[in-house]
């Protein structure tokens, strides 16, 4: 009978300079693998949308976020609050407000022309 070696698997997630997770030798997060495995996504439909990612590594990241699933949804809800903070500042550099009115009402003269 053939014996089977088991391995030790090294988890494919590096934290870049900024305390970004990333996935692979890849800039994809694994905020970004983990929120489309939890809206349904299969790991084969992750990587088909992003294919600089291999299949084994979001297997990987998936396993490894299950067995760690406190310190993940932490880790998930520390850049959410991360994300929010940084929108709210962007806005209150660069007031959106009536942007899209702005431009229809640029294009409006365009289009009564032609």
């Amino acid at each position: 009978m053939t014996r089977l070696t088991v391995h030790d698997m090294p988890v494919p997630l590096q934290i870049d300079s900024e305390g970004v997770v990333r996935v692979g030798a890849t800039r994809v997060t694994l905020d970004t693998v983990i929120r489309a495995y939890y809206d349904g996504c299969t790991a084969e439909e992750i990587v088909e949308q992003y294919p600089a990612l291999s299949l084994a590594d979001v297997h990987s990241a998936i396993a490894y976020c299950l067995t760690h699933s406190a310190e993940v949804d932490a880790y998930l809800q520390a850049r959410e609050v991360e994300a929010e903070s940084l929108h709210r500042e962007v806005e209150g550099v660069c007031d959106q407000r009536g942007v899209r009115e702005r431009l229809l009402a640029r294009q409006a003269p365009r289009q009564g022309g032609s």
